[in-house]
């Protein structure tokens, strides 16, 4: 019989981002798959999860679960106690944190491992803790889920993670909220943005040091400074913290255009990315990559790193770079000045792209609940019996 899988979600922010995309695309397509699932989430994703799982039993947290300290320490004791009342076989914990006795087999995502490899990119209030919870997951969950080979091997290589307690398994793409924009689309974001038809580069994603944001306003000056129509740049997304992107800003000559629309809505994704004569990504570290998948889904020319898994993402489909703003000025002027090389990666990148499904991606982690239920039984032989359902 197919295990019951209790999947925490109380970690998802209010703005989604990275991680609510993970879930919300999981969870949909385990439901679709008929897996027999239990939910725990923050108050104000109860509606937002049964829509998405009609068959799931749904479980509200504390109101306190919106505090990360609260979370955190309910996790302990509150994510056992639900796991129990639902009679779930599994848990699944869609980030690095871990409670220290569930009582059930755990199998926990770890998006990435860049805090390990360059620290100095990541805010040194939460590095500690991060690292910390990290490596804990990584020696005590029953298995571990990575959404790519890179961030697989480098688990092992970092943290000494036994390779045969992990599965691989990519992130997908909502094939309907991103797909190739028609004219209005595109035309409803550009006129919101200002725009009005002049061409731009853009970017998504937080203002955080790995996603190199200042070496691509560098490079995007260096490329575009003597232009006569230059493009603009696009930089959409949530905050984050990048002492370096203000300065960077201060360094832009008056006759090239930033426009920082700040968090944009799902819908206004292809737009954003199908307008683009480039959608730019120069990160120095990622677990997968999921934006350059999403821009590869609108049909954009992607440029981006060869760094970690943005090679298993966009393969032959995508240009790369360097993450140097010199490199990435260069990259930039062969993109504008080729539209027939843009048009090229942009039907290459729509086609790599079917290839990520979250159904496929569902499938593997059904797989990897079902290895850590037999492993944690094989372990504790003398112990409980599983619940029957």
């Amino acid at each position: 019989m197919a295990p019951r899988i209790l999947l925490d979600a109380t970690a998802v922010p209010a703005d989604r981002g990275g991680l609510g995309r993970y879930v919300d695309g999981l969870l949909s397509a385990l439901h679709g798959l008929g897996a027999d699932l239990a939910v725990v989430c923050q108050r104000a994703d109860e509606e937002r999860y049964g829509t998405l799982a009609p068959g799931a039993r749904i479980v509200a947290g504390p109101a306190a679960l919106a505090h990360r300290a609260a979370r955190l320490s309910w996790e302990q004791s509150g994510l056992p106690y639900v796991a129990e009342q639902v009679g779930a076989d599994v848990i699944h914990l869609p980030t690095y944190t871990i409670p220290v006795a569930p009582g059930l087999p755990t199998v926990v995502t770890i998006h990435d491992v860049t805090l390990f490899t360059e620290p100095e990119l990541y805010d040194p209030v939460r590095t500690t803790y991060v690292k910390s919870a990290t490596r804990t997951a990584a020696r005590r969950a029953t298995r571990l889920i990575a959404p790519s080979r890179a961030t697989r091997d480098e688990l092992v290589r970092l943290l000494g993670a036994d390779p045969e307690h992990i599965d691989v398994a990519y992130h997908g793409v909502d094939h309907q909220a991103f797909h190739r924009p028609d004219e209005p689309e595109i035309k409803r974001v550009s006129d919101r943005l200002g725009l009005h038809g002049r061409p731009y580069l853009a970017y998504l994603g937080a203002l955080e040091p790995r996603k190199n944001v200042p070496a691509l306003i560098r490079g995007w000056v260096r490329a575009c400074a003597e232009r006569a129509d230059p493009p603009a740049l696009v930089l959409a997304g949530a905050g984050g913290w990048d002492d370096d992107v203000d300065a960077a800003l201060a360094s832009v000559p008056v006759q090239l255009r930033v426009v920082r629309p700040g968090y944009l809505s799902w819908e206004s994704l292809p737009g954003l990315f199908g307008g683009a004569l480039v959608v730019a990504l120069p990160s120095r570290g990622e677990g997968f990559g999921l934006p350059v998948l999403e821009a590869m889904a609108c049909g954009a020319p992607v440029l981006t790193t060869r760094r970690g898994p943005l090679p298993e993402v966009g393969g032959d489909a995508v240009a790369y770079t360097e993450p140097e703003p010199e490199h990435i000025a260069a990259a930039l002027s062969a993109l504008i000045d080729d539209p027939a090389a843009r048009r090229r990666l942009g039907d290459a990148a729509c086609v790599r792209s079917q290839q990520f499904s979250w159904t496929v991606s569902a499938e593997a982690h059904l797989a990897s609940y079902e290895r850590a239920v037999g492993q944690y039984a094989t372990a504790h032989q003398n112990g409980p019996a599983p619940h029957a359902h």
